[in-house]
């Protein structure tokens, strides 16, 4: 079953009773911790190479609690070339979108917790 999230509020989110206060990726079977862009609010290709490597249909991208983390016309290109439907949006709306949709679809969850 893949993870659930039970809660998120600014730099912190609850995923199957296990609190994580930095960014995570979450994956149909893991939650990878601890994940930083090498530009920090700006999304680039080379930081979603571990979700290239997915067999995953939904890519989810929270941007944070005010949309901080921008998301460039070329790591948009990039990610629907690798074959991932692509959402992004502020890190509570993608919270609600990943809990309806993981259990419907092969779905990771690129998430920013904190501006």
């Amino acid at each position: 079953m893949p993870p659930e999230i039970q809660s998120y509020r600014f730099g912190n989110i609850n995923i199957d009773g296990e609190n994580y206060k930095k960014d995570v990726i979450i994956f149909p079977d893991r939650v990878r911790s601890d994940w930083w862009r090498e530009r920090g609010h700006k999304l680039a290709p080379e930081d979603l190479r571990e979700v290239f490597l997915n067999d995953a249909d939904v890519l989810i991208v929270g941007q944070g609690a005010y949309s901080r983390m921008r998301v460039p016309e070329d790591t948009r290109e990039r990610i629907e070339d690798e074959g991932f439907e692509l959402h992004v949006m502020g890190t509570k709306d993608a919270v609600e979108m990943y809990n309806q949709r993981r259990d419907l679809e092969r779905v990771v969850a690129a998430l920013h917790l904190t501006c």
